[in-house]
């Protein structure tokens, strides 16, 4: 699996979420906690700030190397602050398929649009489902495609889904609708397979995260109890399935940027919080201070001022 880490908040350090707490997604790559496989094919991140020059725009690092070997993360890393971050270490099949290159580096950024991606997931086939898929993709996304990615094709299909200002009620439409559209073309040519969306939309000041996706038969609703189903160990199709029904995690508090070496915050009410974070798995010692972000459902996160709104809605699919 990928690891994907989204933070909002006040501007910090950057190497406070990348690289300082002993579990960051920088050495997580090498030593992971939660998950046993290794990130190997790549990383990198976006960052905005108000002390950029285009504050609006994301300051984009991506490198196809694991991130624990990049020899320039720690000369870039800690000369940088942030008020929002999108990271994310890239796993691959390790298999000479598997094209290492900066454009197949999360995460991916277009012109024309505030948003940026990135996702722990995986859309089998997606390059065969193309055949029905990219009469609902606009040139002005298509043309801005340079990887090899199931990610970047996925970002191109939301994009042109979009049909307002991209408020919160747009996305979760293009969201919805993006994933039948892939149900129904995985069903038209006899393609059902398992397929994993877990990600995250940013853009400044915001963060969409969403958790959803498709059953081994292509089913909008796959059931069943994750913890139990990952007992099966991996290779398996319950342990695949177990992937896909795991919440992402989202911890919500205050004083954020006091805990140089961690990720903990201090706990507060939800509507006195001052920063979030998102991630693949609880990164704190206390895994009960993480909401789960369960399957099928979609989350907003807005930074306006000091304080951070959070909603949580299930997806209609």
């Amino acid at each position: 699996m990928c690891r994907i880490l989204a933070y909002v908040g006040p501007e910090i350090p950057l190497a406070n979420l990348l690289l300082e707490p002993d579990n960051s997604l920088v050495n997580q790559a090498l030593d992971p906690e939660g998950h046993p496989q290794l990130q190997l094919a790549g990383w990198g991140f976006g960052a905005w700030s108000k002390h950029h020059l285009q504050p609006d725009r994301p300051l984009l690092y991506r490198r196809p190397t694991p991130a624990f070997h990049d020899d320039n993360a720690g000369g870039v890393i800690p000369s940088l602050r942030a008020s929002t971050v999108l990271a994310h270490v890239r796993a691959a099949a390790y298999d000479s398929h598997v094209v290492l290159a900066d454009e197949n580096c999360h995460p991916f950024s277009f012109e024309g649009t505030p948003w940026v991606i990135a996702q722990n997931g995986d859309v089998p086939h997606w390059q065969s489902l193309q055949r029905e898929l990219l009469p609902h993709c606009s040139d002005t996304y298509l043309k801005q495609m340079r990887g090899t990615t199931d990610t970047e094709f996925l970002y191109v299909l939301l994009l042109s889904l979009l049909e307002g200002d991209g408020d919160d009620d747009d996305v979760q439409r293009a969201i919805e609708t993006a994933l039948r559209l892939i149900a129904e073309a995985m069903q038209k040519l006899d393609l059902a397979a398992l397929t994993k969306l877990k990600l995250a939309l940013v853009a400044p000041n915001r963060i969409i995260g969403v958790n959803v996706g498709l059953g081994h038969r292509g089913e909008t609703d796959p059931a069943g109890d994750w913890r139990e189903l990952r007992r099966s160990g991996p290779g398996t199709d319950d342990y695949a399935l177990s992937m896909l029904l795991e919440p992402l995690y989202l911890l919500t508090g205050c004083n954020f940027e006091h805990y140089e070496t961690s990720y903990d915050v201090d706990a507060c009410p939800v509507e006195e919080a001052t920063a979030l974070v998102l991630a693949s798995e609880p990164l704190t010692e206390n895994g009960d201070d993480w909401l789960d972000l369960e399957f099928g459902q979609i989350v907003f996160v807005e930074r306006t001022g000091s304080t951070i709104t959070r909603r949580v809605r299930t997806l209609d699919v």
